[in-house]
């Protein structure tokens, strides 16, 4: 599906599915230097359940035109353009790592057009590696190789190429998109205030294993949502939606469910 936001186009994958305004919508937003294409195990899924689902390619990512947007306050306020040129009313926001803060950032500035909110390896807060941003700054594929060692709960798991690099293979996108999302999350500190603002249903998906979002700094993050509900996935690192795809969109269909 291909929409217009601010007379640049928007790609988002929509799994061959028109917009059905009576059916309930979760919009997915994928990590740092990611697309949709992270998503080609979920969406389609969540679709068969009954859901509208769009996988979303944030501005300068995958599909979509544009320069990627230099803030998580900047992504927000664009998911909410998003919202309102496809004409969403209910809504659960699905996001992965960066996604999660962008979505911790929307209920900020929107709290009343959420549903839910599912966290994928997230936390309000996350700091990135000074010498990552310098690699990617310089547009060097070794901070894509960095990025996958500390993202799998084990290096050697992504069989038949870096993920990654099937989404950036150029030194241009490693500076043009990679590195601008992770200064925007490095430079993310409103994630404590936003956090309580949320009052919808709230569902954590953790990895045993992520290097990233370790385990005990995820359930102090889910902790400070009242009522939330936690899952973890064992010897699963942080890219839970390659790792293991299945368990986690297994939960969190049963978790809409309820």
């Amino acid at each position: 599906m291909i929409f217009e936001v601010e007379n640049k186009k928007v790609f988002s994958s929509d799994v061959g599915q028109n917009f059905d305004k009576n059916k309930h919508t979760i919009i997915l937003l994928h990590g740092s230097g990611q697309s949709h294409v992270v998503w080609s195990l979920t969406d389609q899924y969540l679709a068969d359940e009954g859901y509208n689902v769009f996988a979303l390619d944030l501005p300068g990512h995958g599909n979509s035109e544009g320069s990627s947007l230099q803030s998580i306050e900047q992504m927000a306020e664009w998911l909410n353009k998003v919202v309102k040129v496809i004409g969403i009313k209910d809504l659960t926001i699905l996001g992965h790592s960066q996604g999660c803060l962008v979505a911790i950032e929307y209920v900020n500035k929107f709290p009343n057009n959420i549903k839910n909110l599912i966290f994928i390896a997230g936390s309000y807060q996350i700091p990135v590696n000074k010498a990552l941003i310098d690699l990617a700054n310089a547009g060097d594929f070794e901070s894509i190789n960095l990025m996958m060692k500390w993202g799998y709960g084990y290096s050697k798991q992504f069989i038949g190429g870096n993920p990654l690099q099937k989404i950036l293979n150029s030194s241009r996108e490693i500076r043009e998109v990679l590195a601008i999302d992770l200064i925007a999350c490095n430079n993310y500190k409103n994630g404590i205030n936003s956090i309580k603002k949320i009052r919808c249903p709230t569902f954590f998906v953790f990895g045993e294993l992520d290097k990233m979002i370790k385990l005990d700094k995820g359930k102090e993050f889910s902790g400070l949502i009242p009522g939330s509900k936690t899952h973890i996935i064992k010897d699963c690192g942080h890219m839970i939606i390659l790792e293991n795809a299945f368990e986690m969109r297994e939960k969190v269909a049963d978790f809409l469910k309820k």
